[in-house]
């Protein structure tokens, strides 16, 4: 069962009352880009081979190791760990048993108030991540689970409930929450994955990166498109300018400024999902005929879909500002999009735009078939499989529809998708 995103975002409130006021720090990956609002330092939990916890700090905007402090021994062998909030961690144990951590202080000293079992046998995750807005994930034998946790000190099952297997498929090599039913991943082979849940069978999937994080063996992130890998003993962090967009162009290396180059020993490592927000840029609207941002394309079809306006080869309509009106056929409503200062056909489309690979479509894009049709790539439901969503205005039968549909196989609004080419208007930013 999925809650409503109010009801999640409540529980997730309730979730942070453990976390304590540090302040808010604004870390930006570039003039340009989207700024991570973080409540001060990010906090990263770990466990050492010898069963001690651990915890540092480290400045969102530098990536700086502010501190480390080394804890007691918990009393058993963790397996996977996730961090609930700023003094409150969930840690399995080999044989399968469930404790929640609680932390007195991690001032100047790491002191424990309690190691609780909390549940016994069953919790044979090899990862476990917690989303920040009361979703813990766990994966074991390629399958992803998904609890729902109510409370900042969870006592058991009372508190962590509605347990739901949302697919299998999911062998990975590292996992880590970055946000509302978001997790970021990487497997044996070097890809950079990213996942929005959805429900039970229902996740999108596209790759960040293609190839070069073999190397990485344990994945954090405290949100906000800040990631923290570690990589033959240093961790190195990363800055996703917008970690919604599924597109791995726009995170920023810091390869030659890591939190450390060497040091990082802990078997387990785990940070506060809710440390950081994404906060999305307020871009300068465009203007007819001028550059355009992904945003603001994605923006524009919306307006159009919400109004279902009426498929028509011969009628007009005003774009969202009202300003301007485009021919509500299929190649009509990529112009309108676009915000070009015509309504071009399919035949026309190609002058303004520049073909690219299919593979390399960005919500955006645009699929046209020279002769027939023309919709617009909204973003990938699984990029591997090469499904994906669209915007197009269809027909009289549907006018505006939202729809799924595959680059590799099948049909394409009604047309074969072998008949589409991809293109990106050559003014898009």
């Amino acid at each position: 069962m999925k809650l409503s995103h109010a009801i999640r975002r409540t529980t997730a409130t309730v979730l942070a009352v453990g976390a304590m006021s540090l302040g808010m720090v604004a870390t930006t990956a570039g003039a340009a880009h989207a700024a991570a609002s973080c409540s001060g330092d990010v906090s990263m939990y770990g466990t050492l081979s010898d069963g001690r916890l651990t915890y540092t700090q480290i400045a969102p905007d530098t990536g700086n190791r502010v501190k480390t402090l080394t804890g007691p021994n918990l009393g058993f062998t963790p397996k996977a760990m996730a961090a609930l909030n700023f003094n409150t961690v969930l840690v399995t144990s080999t044989t399968g048993d469930l404790y929640r951590v609680d932390i007195q202080t991690n001032n100047t000293s790491l002191t424990l108030a309690g190691v609780t079992k909390i549940w016994d046998g069953g919790w044979t995750f090899d990862k476990l991540v917690y989303d920040g807005a009361g979703h813990l994930y766990g994966t074991v034998d390629g399958q992803l689970h998904q609890y729902l946790v109510s409370q900042a000190k969870p006592a058991g099952s009372a508190h962590i409930g509605q347990h739901v297997v949302i697919d299998s498929g999911f062998v990975l090599k590292t996992l880590a929450a970055a946000g509302d039913d978001r997790i970021v991943a990487s497997t044996a082979d070097g890809r950079l994955l990213s996942y929005k849940i959805n429900g039970v069978g229902d996740w999108d999937r596209t790759v960040l990166k293609s190839s070069g994080w073999s190397a990485v063996d344990s994945l954090s992130s405290p949100g906000g498109g800040l990631y923290y890998g570690r990589t033959n003993g240093g961790l190195y962090w990363y800055s996703d300018a917008d970690p919604t967009d599924g597109d791995g162009s726009d995170i920023t290396y810091h390869s030659d400024d890591p939190v450390d180059a060497s040091g990082w020993t802990q078997s387990l490592l785990s940070a506060y999902a809710n440390n950081c927000a994404y906060v999305a840029p307020a871009p300068a609207e465009s203007v007819q005929g001028g550059t355009i941002s992904r945003n603001e394309v994605i923006a524009r079809a919306k307006n159009w879909y919400t109004r279902n306006v009426p498929y028509s080869q011969s009628a007009y309509a005003s774009d969202v500002d009202g300003d301007h009106t485009y021919r509500t056929d299929c190649s009509g409503f990529v112009s309108m999009a676009w915000h070009l200062t015509s309504s071009l056909t399919t035949e026309t489309l190609p002058s303004v735009a520049t073909q690219i690979n299919k593979a390399d479509l960005r919500p955006g894009d645009a699929l046209n078939d020279y002769s027939e049709h023309a919709v617009l790539f909204a973003g990938w439901k699984d990029q591997d499989a090469g499904s994906f969503y669209y915007y197009a205005e269809g027909s009289t039968a549907t006018d505006m529809n939202y729809d799924t549909a595959n680059i590799n196989s099948g049909n394409i609004g009604g047309h074969p998708g072998s008949d589409y080419v991809a293109l990106r208007y050559k003014k898009i930013a």
